[in-house]
């Protein structure tokens, strides 16, 4: 039998890289600095964790994939997956929305076939699980989105790629086998908008994915701070030109000019001209107030994604899970739903369908597993939450997502 680490070494040595990072230390005045790096040494090395989870088959939960990417991934991009905003309060209330809801369990009900499929724009999908945008994930594997694309395929679920992929959409759509949905961070030159979406028409996605929740910009401190303690030279991969150009692949080349349409200075107008230079369909990304989703409507936006980009957006605090009622009071079945923020286990799947959502998109569970053990990674992280899924819905006597609904969970 192989020796194992105990867990708990694993999380103190996590959290005195926090430590390291944050200005506690500071504050103490007389902390002695080189006591903490002589700490940090004592720690097991970060491929001790390995002999907790040896491989992506061996992950009981997405949690355990959570544990391996930390040991694995360079400090500074680990910062980038972890980092919410300001004190982290909206990341963390994305977390407790969906845990102060409990599940309803009906018992004698047949269960001995599930039935997930969903239904999205024509296309029927097996699961209401979908891999969400991130961007840089060759910062966390070496093979980046072509991984996430190939395990995406492999599983049938639907992926979205985002703009500040470090992967270009026709390499991603090639590993995938089909086209991909694109995620769109509009320019903020409107010419530059045309070049972008007529590149992601040739390459035959057929969604466009509108993010307007960083539009103000972010206010990420967790980043930083992880940032600062990372002692490579990170000229290595971030110096301009030659092969380590930091301008990610779908921004390259793009015309440049005044801000006249994107970022800031964007509108609902936007939408109309959006639809004017292409017959993709569009989903506006971001949305969290009954308001806006009635206006999405108004506007002939194809679906609603409710978003807080993981806590990464404004800090608001408030988690995706509450904003779902009201929006799907608004939409009322009009449009597809698709919710993400949070979601780390089949339950919380099974409680966004409970609240209105069509699909469930997940995030930071599928960057563990492709920083933990790349495209086996990311299969075993959407096989986790697939299988509970299935699960949960046996135990709670739904054998059809059309059978969840409100009725489904409490709060009591």
């Amino acid at each position: 039998m192989r020796d194992r680490p105990d867990v708990r070494d694993v999380q103190r040595r996590e959290f005195l890289r926090w430590l390291a990072a944050t200005p506690l230390l500071g504050a103490l005045g007389t902390w002695d600095g080189g006591l903490l790096e002589e700490l940090i040494a004592q720690e097991p090395p970060k491929r001790a964790l390995d002999a907790i989870v040896a491989s992506a088959q061996e992950a009981l939960d997405v949690f355990d994939l959570e544990k391996v990417a930390a040991a694995t991934v360079p400090t500074a991009h680990w910062g980038y997956i972890k980092t919410g905003v300001d004190g982290e309060e909206t990341q963390a209330n994305n977390r407790a929305g969906l845990e102060r809801i409990n599940l309803r369990a009906r018992r004698l009900i047949d269960v001995s076939n599930i039935d997930m499929r969903v239904n999205l724009f024509g296309r029927e999908w097996p699961t209401p699980l979908m891999v969400a945008p991130a961007g840089s994930q060759k910062a966390f594997h070496p093979d980046g989105e072509l991984a996430t694309a190939r395990a995406a395929a492999a599983r049938t679920h639907l992926q979205t790629l985002s703009t500040v992929s470090s992967t270009a959409v026709e390499e991603v759509n090639e590993a995938r086998g089909e086209p991909v949905w694109y995620q769109l961070y509009a320019p903020q030159n409107w010419e530059a908008n045309v070049a972008l979406v007529n590149r992601v028409r040739a390459a035959g996605c057929p969604v466009i994915v509108l993010t307007v929740d960083l539009n103000g910009g972010s206010n990420r401190l967790t980043v930083e701070r992880y940032a600062r303690i990372d002692d490579r030279n990170c000229d290595t991969c971030h110096r301009s030109g030659g092969r380590a150009d930091p301008v990610k692949p779908m921004l390259r080349g793009l015309p440049q000019g005044a801000a006249d349409s994107g970022g800031r200075t964007m509108t609902w107008e936007y939408i109309q001209r959006l639809r004017d230079i292409t017959d993709q369909k569009i989903i506006v990304k971001g949305i969290v107030t009954r308001e806006d989703a009635a206006l999405a409507v108004q506007h002939g936006i194809d679906a609603v994604w409710v978003s807080n980009h993981g806590g990464r957006a404004e800090g608001d605090g408030r988690a995706t899970i509450d904003a779902l009622p009201e929006i799907a009071d608004a939409v009322s079945g009009r449009i597809p739903i698709i919710v993400d923020s949070g979601f780390r286990r089949g339950s919380d799947l099974f409680k966004g369908i409970a609240r209105g959502a069509t699909a469930v998109a997940i995030g930071r569970p599928y960057l563990w597993g492709l920083g933990a053990f790349g495209q086996e990674g990311v299969e075993r992280a959407l096989e986790i939450l697939t299988d509970e899924l299935a699960l949960t819905m046996r135990a709670v006597g739904t054998p059809a997502l059309s059978d969840i609904g409100p009725h489904s969970i409490t709060t009591d």
